[in-house]
Formats: C-alpha cells, structure tokens, sequence
C-alpha cells in the first residue's frame, strides 16, 4: 500500500450509498468488508510507524532527560496528516480492490 499515492480525502465525505453497497448487493456487507479492511490498514500504518519511531529513540535511565527529536515530531506530522484508514479503505472499495469471498452456510 503506497500512502503517498492515495486519493483519499483527508475530510469527512458524503458517499453515493448505491455505489458503496453495488458489489455485494448489500450495504451491511459492504461496511462490513470496508471495516475489517480499515482495520488492515491501520495495523499496517501503525506497525510503520512505530518501526520509524523506534529509529530515532534513544534510551535513558534518567527522567530528566528528555530530547526533543525533530525526525521523530517530523514523522509523526506525517502520519497525521494521512488520510484515516476509513477513507483509505472505501477509496479502495469504490476502485475494486478489495477482494472478498463470502462464506455460505449449509
């Protein structure tokens, strides 16, 4: 997943409800699909961040000394100017690339 190639709006948006629901037929589905994707997503993002955050720490014993590390504030500026993992999950629904397969019971 690139972030830095995502269309997704950073803004809350209004979608057309029969676009959301048209692949499965069902808009529970569908928001069911789009959350467990969301939170794909944002375990992905997080683990990214962290493994980027954990590059520039350093350890101390001391509580007094605390560094202000300006990769790090620049890092988590980023990430939170990213689009939410909601937005970025219905982009990819919208496109068609979520793949699902439903489980029917007998």
């Amino acid at each position: 997943m690139n972030l830095k190639k995502s269309k997704a709006p950073v803004n809350t948006v209004t979608y057309n409800r029969d676009a959301v629901e048209e692949a499965t037929g069902n808009i529970y589905e569908a928001i069911t699909i789009i959350a467990k994707r969301a939170s794909q997503i944002n375990t992905e993002i997080k683990k990214e961040l962290v493994d980027k955050l954990d590059e520039f720490a350093t350890y101390s014993d001391s509580l007094e000394e605390i560094f202000e590390n300006k990769e790090q504030i620049e890092v988590s500026k980023y990430y939170e100017k990213l689009p939410k993992p909601q937005a970025l999950a219905v982009e990819e629904w919208l496109n068609g690339e979520i793949a699902y397969r439903e489980n029917k019971k007998q």
